[in-house]
């Protein structure tokens, strides 16, 4: 086989007149894999991502949060110091993550079932599990 290009084998490298040379990175660079499923890695990433479900409680878990939260709106005016873990949804798929925050309550807003903290946090009285006085 090497008979057939004996004729151009021994012959220069055929430099263009009319192009210029391109860099080492301008030349790897047209061979750099590009993304064809943009937002593939996130989706992925996203999926793997684990979340919680949210317990119910049984009547008698209910009704010793329900003895905890009168307890702490009848201490009310001296904004009592509490512990409380509750659930937080998640945005983008189903179950949530459980967080426990402590601070002093400010109020209890019976309208929008919110404890309301002294620095600003509202929970919602149904995503509670835990309260520790």
């Amino acid at each position: 086989m090497t008979e057939q290009y004996d004729d151009i084998i021994n012959l220069p490298h055929h430099v263009s007149e009319n192009r210029t040379h391109l860099s080492k990175q301008s030349r790897a660079a047209q061979f750099a894999p590009f993304a064809a499923l943009t937002g593939y890695e996130d989706a992925v990433e996203e999926s793997a991502r684990l979340t919680n479900s949210k317990v119910e409680l049984c009547e008698d878990e209910e009704a010793d949060l329900n003895e905890k939260i009168r307890l702490l709106s009848e201490r009310i005016a001296g904004e009592p110091y509490c512990e409380i873990t509750y659930f937080i949804p998640d945005k983008h798929k189903s179950g949530g993550e459980y967080l426990t925050v402590s601070g002093n309550l400010r109020f209890i807003e019976e309208a929008s079932r919110q404890l309301v903290f002294c620095n600003g946090l509202r929970i919602s009285i149904d995503d509670i599990i835990k309260i520790s006085l």
